[in-house]
């Protein structure tokens, strides 16, 4: 079979760097390899496992659905590599942010929640049990209940009065942002119910992915070229569209729309759906084969949180792929021309008080710099990179994630979860310092849609 990388080249090569990641993309232990280095670095970012500090949490700057993320990925890693050294610091930061009503919805992050933050743990655990990542003790919260749980708040928290239907981005309406309804969380929504619906085989989940996605059509999210625009302020019952385009976006609505396809037995419509998000993410966020952040990256602009997007493109084509193959060959070229750039750019040896990994293994933000390190190194980075080598290690012959009915073991409780207003009354008042830093995070998000903007009409 004709390798799939051919285009990217055998060997990443790092020449005159110290310590810098060496990979065979043909070579499923020099992929593991490289996967388990970028991987070190990457969780010597965390603390949460630190005597005296909070199991599951990042330390500042990171906010806590990035925490969610990174783990994820990590339990993705132990799948993929069958490296089980960050199994034990997973399942503890897991279940420790699970909260008190197991729902991923712990009192020290409520006040300040967005439905796309709790989201990003739902799925982890989702991933937990699709990959039959080990069960927890039997007292402890289920992967399979945890993402009910999620998927029930979701489902309660669905918003007729303005737009017709959504979710809105943050849970409470005393939180910035709360006005605004948009595509990541409405994704995360989609995106669980799509895969419970696989997972069980109940038909209620599917029922919910369908009105998601019709809601993101009808609502503009979603235009007929397969775009999908970062969201708008229900307010103005949504028609002031923000036309910005990120990769978890596209990501999000890909892989849960394929699911969708799987689910159905290959069902046309979800069928066109998916080749459809498929080759609109080929032709906006890939610049000679290598995925680029397209509406801040060019402008040096990409926040804390926006450079960490491109590794969920990454993870979420590798499993379309998987559940729809006749993307396999638009998609996976991709993942692999784009983990060679990201390999080259693991080329960091940034002060100890920056990155605490194998010196000149830091990985950098901008793939499109095929020939320097650029310098921008953090959690976001490492994870994104890590994702787009061990992704690479999906083939066609890969089998798809279990389900309840072929091997999965994970249990569930439909009835999980809890009405949100029930837990109004128990979020503690925000203080001064918590309204002027969400309000420093509004002003980052307008000046980030202004710039998004300008590349839009420019481009």
């Amino acid at each position: 079979m004709r390798p799939i990388f051919q285009a990217a080249g055998i060997v990443s090569l790092l020449a005159g760097v110290t310590g810098a990641i060496t990979v065979d993309f043909n070579d499923d232990r020099s992929i593991k390899d490289a996967a388990s280095t970028v991987a070190f670095g990457l969780v010597k970012y965390y603390t949460g496992n630190n005597t005296g500090d909070v199991p599951g949490n990042l330390p500042d700057p990171y906010f806590w659905w990035e925490a969610g993320a990174m783990f994820g990925t990590l339990i993705d890693y132990w799948f993929y590599t069958g490296d089980d050294t960050y199994n034990a610091i997973t399942t503890q930061a897991m279940l420790h942010q699970t909260g008190e009503d197991r729902d991923f919805m712990p009192r020290n992050q409520t006040r300040a929640m967005g439905n796309d933050d709790q989201g990003f743990w739902a799925m982890a655990a989702m991933s937990a049990a699709e990959n039959n990542f080990p069960n927890p003790p039997e007292d402890e919260p289920q992967w399979l209940a945890l993402v009910q749980a999620v998927f029930n708040e979701y489902a309660g928290r669905w918003d007729t009065e303005d737009c017709g239907g959504g979710l809105r981005w943050q849970v409470f309406a005393f939180n910035n942002g709360f006005d605004y309804k948009n595509s990541i969380s409405n994704g995360c929504f989609f995106n669980i119910a799509s895969r419970l619906a696989r997972y069980t085989g109940n038909q209620t989940y599917a029922n919910w992915a369908e009105k998601v996605w019709d809601w993101m059509e009808d609502i503009g999210y979603i235009d007929e070229d397969y775009n999908v625009y970062d969201g708008a302020g229900a307010l103005k019952n949504c028609a002031d569209i923000n036309r910005a385009q990120w990769t978890y976006n596209a990501g999000i609505f890909l892989q849960g729309a394929a699911v969708m396809q799987n689910f159905t037995g290959g069902n046309s419509t979800w069928k066109q759906r998916v080749e459809g998000l498929a080759k609109r993410s080929r032709e906006y966020f890939f610049d000679d084969g290598i995925v680029v952040e397209r509406p801040c990256e060019g402008f040096n602009f990409c926040d804390i949180d926006q450079q960490s997007f491109k590794g969920y493109l990454m993870r979420w084509m590798a499993s379309a792929a998987q559940m729809a193959p006749s993307t396999f060959d638009i998609l996976m070229p991709l993942l692999g021309s784009s983990a060679a750039a990201a390999a080259q750019q693991c080329s960091g040896s940034p002060p100890a008080s920056e990155f605490r990994g194998k010196p000149g293994t830091a990985c950098g933000f901008k793939w499109t710099e095929k020939d320097k390190f650029d310098g921008l190194v953090g959690v976001g980075q490492q994870m994104s990179a890590l994702s787009a080598i061990q992704y690479t290690l999906v083939k066609k012959q890969t089998a798809p994630p279990v389900t309840a009915d072929t091997g999965g073991t994970s249990l569930g409780n439909v009835n999980a979860g809890r009405r949100i207003e029930d837990k109004m009354p128990s979020v503690p008042e925000i203080s001064t310092g918590e309204k002027v830093a969400a309000g420093f995070l509004t002003s980052a998000i307008v000046f980030t849609i202004i710039g998004a903007c300008v590349f839009v009409m420019l481009d």
